[in-house]
């Protein structure tokens, strides 16, 4: 197990493994997400945009633009 130590400033420094762990360096984010009951988990915030490929299926066809455009007024949105 690792641990911190808090500085008079609210400071911590992250153990090294534990940076390894999250794949996080200097100048990157982590977020602390509240799990009630006094705990909170801590993961990278930051994420390589390539990690996003093959998220989103791709279209059976192409999508025109006046498709797409036509889809917004039929869901309510003007311009």
């Amino acid at each position: 197990m690792s641990t911190a130590t808090l500085t008079s400033k609210g400071q911590i420094t992250i153990p090294k493994d534990v940076r390894e762990g999250l794949g996080v360096g200097t100048g990157d984010r982590v977020e602390f997400i509240d799990e009630g009951g006094g705990m909170y988990r801590m993961v990278a915030a930051t994420r390589d945009v390539r990690t996003l490929k093959g998220v989103i299926a791709r279209p059976a066809k192409p999508v025109t633009v006046e498709d797409m455009l036509g889809a917004v007024r039929r869901k309510g949105g003007r311009r």
